[in-house]
């Protein structure tokens, strides 16, 4: 059985979420609480205007996400470290008879944070792959749905401080890890990010999701996050990879077209230099649920981007305090395509 990952942009039956439950990402008061519950839940309650949802809660939190959440979304009961389902997730691909498959990556907190648990989040994937009746597909690679971006025709974008991480897989090398992207999403070419954006790589961080950096908006057309600030880090890598990225060709040979995304003004909060980046939006059916930063004309300007790149509707969401706890909307979220007559 051969697997391919479709592109973001291809329909889909629903988005998977994870509800936020008591633990290190929550935060320690109730004000932490609610900006987290109200977060997670102002993105559920947007994409379900769009296509169902269904959101994995923890016992402990039922009755929170029962109060929060649209009655339309479904909810599916297990138990949760963590909440960010992208990551803890299954990667959802098609097989040559356009049938949906789950793969199973291995989870161990992104490197095995001290600051992280995942007992019971590796065991996530199995239970929405069994939750959503599609084909188990499992890995040994340790691996997060946001280290991973594709175009649909065979080429993935990965950093080399994700997948090579010596806390994940610490005998990989690129011919081999390679080797698992063609065998579980059909990747027949990877372009090598050498890193993600600087404030990734704080606690809490996943050392260089691509999912913040860099996306695939349709074959040949790559979304990059632009830093036009020089005070800040994240402003030299920017401009290093555009270069790579424009010296690069994709699965069929093209050359690839790079659009720059600016990040918002803010470049420093309570914790240091920013990663708010507009590259970590989800594409739905119809629509993108972008995240938003307090700029109205920086946060419009992105809007105005990806509806030109995608050709739908874009809902801006507050993903402040989703990103004060590590990730954005695309982190927090997990396309399930739809079954297709056939793949090529």
């Amino acid at each position: 059985m051969t697997w391919k990952m479709p592109p973001e942009w291809a329909p889909q039956d629903r988005i998977w979420m994870a509800f936020p439950r008591v633990g290190y990402t929550l935060g320690d008061d109730p004000a932490e609480a609610e900006q987290c519950w109200s977060s997670w839940s102002a993105v559920a309650n947007a994409i379900i205007e769009f296509e169902p949802v269904t959101m994995v809660v923890d016992p402990s939190a039922l009755a929170e996400a029962k109060k929060r959440l649209d009655p339309r979304i479904d909810i599916v009961e297990a138990p949760l470290d963590d909440f960010w389902m992208r990551d803890i997730g299954p990667t959802f691909v098609l097989n040559e008879l356009g049938q949906v498959g789950g793969v199973d990556w291995t989870f161990n907190g992104w490197g095995a944070n001290a600051w992280a648990t995942w007992e019971n989040d590796r065991e996530i994937a199995k239970t929405v792959v069994d939750a959503a009746g599609v084909e188990h597909v499992p890995s040994a690679l340790v691996n997060e749905g946001g280290g991973i971006h594709v175009d649909g025709e065979g080429t993935v974008l990965l950093t080399e401080t994700v997948q090579l991480d010596d806390h994940r897989n610490p005998y990989a090398t690129k011919e081999r890890v390679e080797w698992e992207m063609a065998r579980t999403i059909g990747a027949t070419k990877a372009i090598w990010l050498p890193r993600g954006l600087y404030r990734d790589y704080q606690s809490p961080g996943t050392s260089g999701h691509v999912d913040i950096v860099a996306c695939f908006a349709k074959p040949g057309t790559v979304l990059l996050h632009w830093q036009d600030n020089p005070e800040h880090p994240d402003y030299a890598l920017s401009r290093q990879l555009e270069k790579q990225l424009l010296g690069e060709t994709d699965a069929v040979g093209r050359s690839l077209e790079v659009i720059r995304v600016p990040a918002p003004d803010t470049i420093i909060d309570e914790h240091g230099f920013t990663d708010y980046s507009y590259i970590n939006h989800l594409v739905v059916n119809g629509g993108v649920i972008a995240c938003g930063y307090g700029e109205p004309e920086a946060d419009a300007r992105a809007a105005e981007i990806l509806e030109k790149a995608y050709g739908r509707r874009v809902v801006t969401i507050d993903a402040r305090p989703i990103f004060a706890r590590g990730g954005g909307i695309h982190c927090i979220t997990q396309q399930q395509p739809s079954a297709q007559p056939a793949v090529s």
